[in-house]
């Protein structure tokens, strides 16, 4: 059983909740996102795989998840982003971000999300999984592409690629 941190607004822990159960009721918990970008300056983004219990086949950013309760955040992010997409780089914090988005079937991501940056040029080498294919490209393209289609990537991306181009631009 996976359990999430629980927080409050101010990402003061309160508690652990099962990850299934936390998404079902809409519990606030801490999550971690990471915004890989490669040193012609393109961000790197994963479709999900569609087995995923949420969001499969949408596209992101290059890696999401939970930090584990009782161990520092940074462990979990290298792990994770060695995990889903097979590459380690230096990171960043950046900022946090609290979201509330619905995903099906009738889940919800209320999450105080942890942002960080990373810049590498390395190939990534995706868990099968967790991801059904990737690509680099560039802000703007991908600003186009959510105004064309914005279906086709997940719910917590499209509430934070505005925040993410700020962080970039300064």
């Amino acid at each position: 059983m996976t359990q999430v941190i629980l927080v409050d607004s101010l990402d003061n822990e309160i508690g652990f909740q099962d990850k299934m159960e936390a998404h079902i009721e809409g519990a606030l918990h801490r999550a971690f996102s990471i915004f890989i970008f490669n040193s012609s300056g393109q961000m790197l983004l994963h479709r999900r795989a569609l087995n995923k219990y949420h969001s499969g086949g949408q596209w992101t950013n290059a890696c999401c998840s939970h930090p584990i309760p009782n161990k520092p955040i940074e462990d979990t992010l290298h792990e994770r982003l060695q995990f889903e997409m097979g590459m380690n780089c230096e990171l960043q914090f950046r900022f946090t971000f609290l979201y509330k988005a619905f995903v099906e079937p009738d889940l919800q991501e209320h999450e105080l999300d942890h942002i960080y940056f990373g810049m590498t040029d390395q190939i990534p080498q995706p868990n099968p999984e967790e991801v059904a294919e990737w690509k680099y490209m560039s802000l703007d393209s991908i600003q186009n592409e959510l105004n064309e289609r914005p279906s086709i990537y997940t719910p917590w991306f499209k509430l934070l690629f505005p925040q993410i181009l700020k962080n970039v631009q300064s």
